[in-house]
């Protein structure tokens, strides 16, 4: 692990531009372990029913709701943890270099989006239907971040916090109410098309809560130049906290999601009912629901890691590689599968709308929950090799272009 000789605010003073990355072993490790797990629900996409829903209760399962449930962890993670990836890179840049960067590489993300991600998704380039998904709202992110970085430090975190814990109360103003500027809202708040026709577009990944995540997790970077000690008792208190609060105000049911739990028919589907919150965009309660947990593992991770979880290391250095690749494999796959089991691919090349992407599946297309599992296995374990390759390239390297991939 590449640490710093001397504090951000020493290199800021005396221009000195370290060229060792800064790499933190715990948030490698966590960042890989949810890149793994997110590669669970890329092949339940492409290989699960694409007309059912797994966190509808009136159709879905135990098991594949909990299979979706997991998944949960991921997105979160990863805006809180480019965040804090971004601090940590003050120690080796200005706030002013690390602003051209955010900028630069938020810039990228989207492109990849909109490019090889959308290929990668649909392997068609006639632009009928473009999903805005993660990178999207990430580069924008980072772009935004690129600004916030020279607010006082208080100041960012009452914005972070505003955006996480005060968005839910805008949940009652429709696009409809801002006219011409409707899409605008939908970029910002609640997800929908921002252009239809011939060539739709539209936003799963609204944006003011995503950049309050990122935003907070850049405040937390700087407990990473405090002593272990005291860093840990800081993740111990606010996993704590965020995972009580969570229990606590989805329990009054009074705010921080649009959909109230309730009663079922058992408790396990109670249960299921409870932990079913909202994504897109990300309910208060679903980032209180998946942030706890993480930044307690995070504390777990900073005293150890361990030895069984080694392997995921490999795959947290390089997130962005694998997450790029791992979709055209999958995507392979499905299209191999679709031909030894129907003998025509035609469909995969097809997503005209939003009803039939990525793809359009043939009759009976769902694999099941076990076909899935083992796919999932099978991609995980194909790139590693790549991925501890690339990693060693990075670490030994220090080519500019190596930072946006």
């Amino acid at each position: 692990m590449d640490t710093a000789t001397s504090s951000p605010a020493v290199r800021a003073a005396t221009g000195e531009v370290p060229t060792a990355r800064v790499r933190i072993e715990s948030i490698d490790l966590l960042r890989g372990i949810i890149i793994v797990i997110m590669a669970l629900d890329h092949v339940h996409d492409f290989f699960g029913a694409l007309d059912a829903s797994p966190t509808n209760l009136a159709t879905t399962t135990a098991a594949l709701f909990f299979t979706r449930w997991i998944t949960h962890f991921c997105a979160p993670v990863f805006f809180l943890l480019t965040g804090t990836s971004a601090c940590l890179t003050l120690q080796r840049m200005s706030k002013r270099e690390l602003s051209r960067f955010l900028l630069t590489r938020g810039a990228w993300l989207i492109v990849l989006e909109v490019v090889v991600m959308r290929f990668a998704l649909q392997f068609n380039v006639d632009y009928r239907i473009t999903l805005l998904i993660v990178l999207w709202a990430l580069g924008w992110a980072m772009i935004v971040l690129a600004g916030l970085i020279h607010l006082p430090i208080r100041v960012l975190v009452v914005l972070g916090v505003a955006m996480v814990a005060g968005h839910n109360l805008l949940d009652g103003i429709q696009a409809d109410a801002f006219g011409p500027l409707a899409p605008l809202w939908s970029i910002l708040h609640a997800p929908d098309f921002v252009h239809t026709g011939a060539h739709a577009v539209f936003v799963t990944y609204p944006l003011v809560p995503w950049v309050g995540v990122t935003a907070l997790g850049y405040a937390l970077g700087f407990s990473y130049n405090w002593g272990v000690e005291r860093r840990q008792a800081l993740l111990l208190r606010l996993g704590l906290v965020l995972t009580v609060g969570f229990i606590l105000l989805r329990l009054l049911n009074v705010y921080g999601d649009p959909v109230p739990w309730s009663a079922q028919h058992s408790p396990l589907w109670t249960l299921l009912s409870f932990l079913n919150t909202q994504k897109y965009p990300p309910s208060l309660l679903f980032l209180l629901m998946t942030l706890g947990p993480a930044l307690l593992l995070l504390r777990v991770f900073d005293a150890r890691t361990p030895q069984l979880l080694r392997p995921a290391l490999v795959y947290g250095k390089v997130p962005l590689f694998f997450y790029v690749l791992h979709f055209y494999l999958i995507h392979l796959l499905a299209v191999v599968v679709c031909y030894l089991r129907y003998g025509d691919i035609g469909g995969m090349f097809r997503s005209p709308d939003l009803g039939h992407f990525p793809f359009t599946a043939p009759p009976g297309w769902d694999a099941g929950l076990p076909a899935i599992y083992l796919l999932w296995a099978c991609v995980v374990l194909a790139f590693y090799p790549l991925c501890r390759w690339y990693a060693g390239v990075k670490r030994r390297r220090r080519d500019w272009w190596l930072s946006y991939l």
